[in-house]
């Protein structure tokens, strides 16, 4: 390819990047942009992280109440009492 072929090319792309552009711009625009999923903030992946954590604990706690066949009335005493001592927050 030439020189004057390339500029050519190069003016061709570069036109119809400029009329992309002001397409893009143009309130009435009615070009179908994809966008992608709506994004979460960072605040709501935490609390959702931690709901997770929460439940996994949950689910972990009652699994191993079951193993060792203790009640909740037992396994809350002695919560209250690992938190009392300050062992747990």
């Amino acid at each position: 390819m030439d020189e004057r072929e390339k500029l050519r090319k190069f003016r061709e792309l570069d036109d119809a990047f400029a009329e992309a552009l002001r397409e893009l711009e143009s309130p009435d625009s009615k070009l179908d942009i994809p966008t992608g999923p709506p994004v979460r903030s960072l605040e709501e992946r935490e609390q959702d992280d931690e709901q997770a954590r929460q439940q996994a604990f949950e689910q972990r706690l009652k699994t191993l109440m079951s193993e060792y066949a203790q009640p909740a009335e037992s396994v809350s005493h002695l919560l209250q009492t690992l938190q009392s001592l300050g062992h747990i927050a």
